[in-house]
């Protein structure tokens, strides 16, 4: 095996996760771009190794078994291990999210990427991770699922629109992160959940006032973590963010 370090990073192709693939590229690490579009998936690869990184395409669809079984497989045959895994890909839900008149669809759409693939993502991953001598995993949150900013407040550009399908999403992803973490404890897997900020992406239609490139930075952080720093925490670039 590579003494390389192997990350790889869902939703890589664009947005925030393009900016953690060329982050930790910078470091020297060898990035795996995961995405499901095969002609922009190649397409960042490319950019990526313009600047030289090390990057590889990772066909990957976060909803699909068969598609995350097999890029388990690919990066296993490629690095014969993990170290760090970014589960950055995401999804809105789409459409009005007033909870009095949201189609359960949109909900549903919401936890399979935002939830269930992380878990899928998570699990076909484990085996690689834990042949690392320090594996880091990043679950990409955001603060609109903190129940405590949502109770306390009603300045939408701290709890954003009121959702009943992607903020409880996030507060569903936060769950599951410690709940992974009380799993872990005792190994020397560290997971933790990052929030980047209102970033200027695809998935507001760029209204948001951060750069991708700041909001890769807590990823960034949290993938780079010492062997004795947190798990199953929950931050942005201030610091902790409370449930």
């Amino acid at each position: 095996m590579s003494e390389q370090t192997i990350a790889l990073v869902t939703g890589a192709n664009k947005g925030i996760g393009y900016e953690i693939a060329v982050g930790l590229g910078a470091l020297g690490w060898a990035v795996g771009v995961g995405a499901r579009d095969g002609a922009r998936r190649e397409a960042a690869v490319e950019k990526l190794r313009a600047a030289g990184v090390d990057s590889f395409g990772v066909p990957l669809d976060v909803t699909d078994d068969a598609s995350v079984a097999g890029a388990a497989t690919l990066v296993e045959e490629r690095a014969g291990r993990l170290d760090v895994l970014v589960n950055n890909a995401g999804v809105t839900g789409g459409g009005q999210q007033m909870p009095s008149m949201i189609d359960l669809d949109i909900v549903r759409t919401a936890v399979e990427t935002n939830v269930l693939g992380t878990i899928r993502v998570t699990n076909a991953l484990l085996p690689l991770l834990r042949r690392s001598p320090s594996p880091r995993i990043v679950n990409m949150s955001s603060g609109v699922g903190s129940l405590t900013r949502q109770s306390a407040s009603t300045d939408e550009s701290t709890v954003g629109p009121i959702s009943a399908a992607y903020s409880p999403s996030k507060t569903f992803l936060n769950a599951v992160t410690v709940q992974y973490a009380r799993e872990l404890r005792g190994t020397n897997i560290l997971i933790n959940a990052g929030c980047p900020g209102y970033c200027a992406t695809d998935l507001n239609n760029h209204s948001g006032w951060r750069t991708p490139e700041q909001g890769a930075a807590i990823a960034i952080r949290l993938a780079t973590l010492p062997d004795d720093g947190p798990t199953g925490g929950f931050f942005e670039d201030a610091g902790v963010i409370p449930w």
